[in-house]
């Protein structure tokens, strides 16, 4: 994961052309676990960097969830040109922890790469009257598919899609700003993908409900909440929604951070599964 987080800063060195002036400090927002801009857990309508008409904009970022008996480790990258069109990659490892022991299993981690696409539609999330609005397509590739497949799942890859809306509201909190974002996600994927797609109780795709709200304090703090509907396909275990709460620092465009208190509830049979999410992201 380490080194795939230095090639990642490397290859985006090197790109020419990269904007460093463009749209405000913090609303292009941090990396999501899925390497698309967003939060944390959610994705958001802006594109990756800080790129404006005819202007590249880059990020990569390394992420880790401490959970009481999981982490998770993700590590990736994004390139958005024109603030239309954005490419993402991100590397997941999740270590089953307790898990392996007490279920005797053959692996004590779970892997998957996520491929990314977002193209905004229309809209913009300060200077149009129309709120940024963006589709995102996600192709996801379970890397070891034992254990998903020994407690019921269907396959090891799967394509998932959705619409995401983002406002930034001037001055509605107090004076302060106030950052909106809501999305749909069609989607069956199992723990995001981590415990394969689909399953034993439910193998069509579900329409879910994600989103946050941040609060800017000024232009280089955030506070918000974030919320991700999730689907429950497999009888072994319940699947439990997800929220977090979180800070974000912005030193300037190049550089953030996002410390989160993580509620993910239920996983893979073992509940309270809550801890801490943190997150640094490079953007060029």
């Amino acid at each position: 994961m380490r080194h795939l987080l230095i090639g990642c800063l490397a290859a985006l060195t090197v790109q020419t052309s990269l904007a460093d002036n463009g749209r405000l400090i913090a609303t292009g927002g941090a990396s999501s676990i899925e390497g698309t801009a967003g939060g944390g857990i959610t994705p958001w309508a802006v594109l990756a960097g800080y790129g404006e008409q005819h202007e590249w904009g880059a990020t990569a970022f390394a992420t880790t969830v401490n959970l009481p008996d999981y982490r998770l480790d993700v590590a990736g990258l994004a390139l958005a040109y024109d603030n239309r069109v954005e490419l993402s990659f991100a590397r997941q490892r999740f270590d089953l922890g307790t898990l392996v022991h007490k279920l005797n299993l053959p692996e004590d981690n779970l892997g998957q790469d996520v491929l990314g696409l977002k193209v905004r539609l229309f809209g913009d999330v300060i200077y149009d009257r129309l709120p940024q609005v963006s589709l995102g397509l996600e192709y996801k590739h379970q890397t070891n598919f034992d254990i998903p497949k020994l407690v019921g799942a269907k396959r090891d890859s799967d394509v998932e899609g959705y619409l995401a809306a983002s406002r930034l509201f001037m001055g509605a909190a107090f004076g302060y700003n106030v950052l909106v974002n809501g999305s749909l996600r069609y989607s069956r994927a199992n723990e995001t993908g981590l415990l394969g797609f689909g399953g034993d109780r439910r193998d069509s795709r579900s329409l879910l409900k994600e989103g946050s709200v941040a609060v800017l304090f000024n232009p280089r703090w955030a506070v918000g909440v974030e919320y991700r509907e999730k689907p429950d396909n497999l009888s072994f275990a319940g699947e439990s929604d997800w929220a977090d709460v979180f800070v974000g620092y912005f030193p300037n465009k190049h550089v953030s951070f996002v410390l989160a208190y993580a509620r993910l509830g239920e996983i893979a049979t073992l509940d309270n599964q809550n801890g801490t999410y943190l997150s640094v992201q490079g953007s060029f």
